[in-house]
C-alpha cells in the first residue's frame, strides 16, 4: 500500500461471515460468532447451514484479532503513513452477533434475522460499548458502521421497534435505520470522529457529517 501511496486501509471486522475483533464487554462475540463450518463463505452462505460453531470446535474455520494484534497492525500501518479505518456493522449484516447474543435481535432467537432490534435499548447500549473499545484501538478520524442491505421486515412486526417509532415520531420502518445511524453519528462526533456508511444510509434523513461509500453507483 505504501509503495502505491494508498493511505487508507478499510479494515472490515464484522459481518455475516464472522466477528473478527475481541471485545472485552462481549466475549461471546468471538467465542461463539467467529467460527463456522465452511472456509468458503459463498458455499457456507448459499448451500451450507449458515451456523456458527464454538471457538474450540475441531476443524472449524475462522478466527479473530486480539487487541494486541490490532495495536500492532495500527502501529505498523502508521509507520507507513496509512490510516486504518475499522468497520463494525450496524444495524444490519449482524447474524454473527445474534449467534452469541440473540436477545439483541427482534425475535430473541439466533438465525432468524440479521438486523438489530432498534427498539431494544440493549442494542443501542451494545453499539456504544463496542465502539468505545474500538475507538481505544483505532485513532483514525473515520469509523465505518456499514449500513447496507438492512431489511425492515422484522422491524415492521416487532412491538419494541413499533414503540420506538411511535416514541420518536417515525413514520416508516426505514426511518429506524436512520435513527440508529444518527445516534451513532452523534456518539462518534462527540469523541472527535466521523462516521462512514454505505450508500443505503442516504435513504433516510440526512446524516450531516457522514461520509458515504457507494457500492450501487455514484448517483447518491
Amino acid at each position: 500500500m505504501a509503495r502505491y501511496k494508498l493511505n487508507k486501509f478499510h479494515f472490515h471486522l464484522a459481518d455475516n461471515g464472522g466477528w473478527r475483533i475481541r471485545i472485552d464487554a462481549y466475549p461471546l462475540l468471538t467465542r461463539l460468532g467467529a467460527f463456522r463450518t465452511e472456509s468458503d463463505w459463498l458455499e457456507w452462505w448459499s448451500y451450507g447451514d449458515r451456523h456458527y460453531v464454538p471457538e474450540d470446535t475441531p476443524g472449524a474455520y475462522g478466527g479473530y484479532y486480539t487487541k494486541e494484534e490490532i495495536r500492532r497492525i495500527v502501529a505498523y500501518a502508521a509507520e507507513r503513513f496509512i490510516e486504518v479505518i475499522p468497520e463494525i456493522e450496524f444495524p444490519g449484516h449482524s447474524d454473527e452477533v445474534f449467534a452469541a447474543y440473540p436477545e439483541l435481535c427482534c425475535s430473541g432467537r439466533a438465525y432468524t434475522s440479521g438486523e438489530f432490534c432498534v427498539g431494544n435499548p440493549l442494542s443501542l447500549k451494545f453499539m456504544d460499548e463496542v465502539l468505545t473499545e474500538v475507538l481505544e484501538l483505532f485513532p483514525s478520524k473515520y469509523i465505518h458502521i456499514g449500513g447496507d442491505e438492512c431489511p425492515t421486515v422484522m422491524w415492521e412486526k416487532c412491538p419494541h421497534c413499533k414503540a420506538r417509532m411511535k416514541a420518536e415520531g417515525l413514520r416508516r420502518p426505514r426511518q429506524l435505520q436512520n435513527y440508529a445511524t444518527a445516534r451513532v453519528e452523534k456518539f462518534l462526533n462527540a469523541r472527535g470522529r466521523r462516521l462512514i456508511g454505505w450508500d443505503e444510509i442516504l435513504e433516510g434523513d440526512d446524516t450531516p457529517t457522514a461520509t458515504i461509500m457507494s457500492w450501487r453507483g455514484a448517483k447518491g
